[in-house]
């Protein structure tokens, strides 16, 4: 059971809300530095092993420095990504370029940048070849199909875009070799969120047997294999989070079985995990502005699914906390809800919770991910701050609040007078 607590008090988050008017998302650096301290600890009997965190899921700069620090490399998968590595000194091989429908443009900036390119397209070793040229170190994607169950979020892979055929990996690895090409990793993610540790031991097994059969047919060696990313966090109270111990234990066993067996050893370990790292360390803070009873209890917040849309995007469950109420009784149902003109923007629908007023402090849990990163101006929102408790207590704000300035800074009012009608 996951009592999902915070890690601020009433008091704090209400000083910290004068300052920084709400809504804000804030993030728990030393849980993330705990969580990223534990994530490399499981796999410490793998001397290659490393973890880019999925860079999408939070794009700050500061968020990405600390997990750096904690030996952490990033996933990139844009060319707006590619140039945050790069505005914090990251280079070479702590980044891996991992994209779809890409252009040139972004293949270009990732050789320039030395990453691994994790390509997702047999159609894209030509295209690449052309545009940009081959660089010495390529990964392809694997799409296992049927062979592998996926789950609600990212859906069947045999109806994914992403990835490579099995037949296409033989096709594409064949035609790199012939090409000089003599480092190779292969790659693969088809779920997302999931909770169930031995899930990602089935996709190392299935990695680690098609690493055997590559080498057997065509000859190549693998520097690594990359497990994807895809570990889920626990939304609901009685959820658990994944024990990486014995999710490591498990792929451990594999990797003995297959690639230590076949003299294939040693073969680095990678992920590319960024919900899990991130997301339970992040909060998004708001304040009740109105009470509305029609056919149904409405607690509307100061945040709206511009702030946080996962709810709407995919009917997930995120934790409330009513702040300087957790001890009353949840007797009350409420729609906690936002105030964009969609009757999806809510929080929660029919959720039991303490009695609410406005001015509540109310605390949304697991935002860290997917979060503040989802965010979007429709209706004229404007995108929150983040904020960073650091380890010794301090608050920092890592990202301004959107200003009217900010958006309208693309358009040229200067010319609407003379344009014609």
């Amino acid at each position: 059971m996951n009592d999902k607590k915070i890690p601020f008090s009433k008091q704090e988050l209400e000083s910290i809300a004068e300052k920084f008017p709400t809504p804000f998302h804030i993030y728990d650096e030393q849980g993330m530095r705990d969580y990223a301290k534990s994530f490399v600890a499981a796999f410490d009997w793998n001397p290659g092993f490393k973890e880019f965190y999925a860079i999408k899921s939070a794009p700050n700069p500061f968020l990405m420095k600390i997990l750096r620090s904690e030996g952490f490399g990033i996933d990139c998968s844009s060319m707006a990504e590619l140039v945050l590595a790069e505005r914090i000194g990251m280079k070479g091989e702590e980044i891996m370029f991992t994209s779809n429908d890409t252009p040139a443009a972004e293949y270009k900036k990732a050789i320039e940048l030395g990453a691994i390119i994790n390509l997702d397209d047999v159609a894209h070793i030509k295209y690449l070849e052309e545009q940009a040229g081959l660089p010495e170190l390529i990964c392809f994607r694997y799409n296992p199909g049927a062979l592998k169950e996926g789950n609600a979020i990212i859906g069947h892979p045999e109806e994914a875009k992403y990835g490579f055929t099995r037949e296409q990996l033989f096709e594409g690895y064949r035609m790199l070799r012939d090409r000089g090409i003599k480092r190779f990793g292969i790659h693969t993610m088809v779920a997302s969120n999931e909770l169930n540790p031995d899930y990602f031991v089935e996709t190392a097994q299935i990695l680690f047997e098609l690493i055997v059969e590559l080498n057997r047919e065509l000859g190549i060696r693998f520097e690594f294999a990359n497990l994807g990313g895809g570990i889920g966090i626990p939304y609901k109270p009685e959820q658990e989070p994944v024990d990486l111990v014995r999710m490591s234990k498990g792929i451990r066993e594999a990797y003995e079985h297959y690639i230590v067996a076949n003299g294939l050893d040693p073969l680095k370990i990678y992920f590319e995990s960024g919900r899990a790292i991130t997301g339970p360390f992040g909060f998004l803070v708001s304040r009740v502005l109105h009470i509305k009873n029609t056919y149904k209890k409405y607690a509307g917040l100061d945040a709206s699914m511009a702030n946080l849309m996962r709810p709407a995007l995919y009917g997930s469950y995120h934790h409330i906390t009513v702040l300087g109420k957790e001890e009353n009784p949840s007797r009350f149902m409420y729609d906690v809800t936002g105030s964009l003109c969609e009757n999806n923007d809510k929080f929660a629908i029919n959720r039991v919770l303490p009695k609410m007023s406005p001015g509540d402090l109310v605390v949304i849990h697991d935002t860290g991910a997917h979060g503040h990163a989802m965010g979007f101006n429709y209706n004229g929102k404007l995108r929150s701050a983040e904020l960073l408790k650091r380890v010794d207590g301090s608050v920092d704000l890592i990202r301004r609040a959107e200003t009217l300035e900010d958006y309208f800074s693309t358009l040229d009012f200067g010319r609407v007078g003379n344009y014609p009608v």
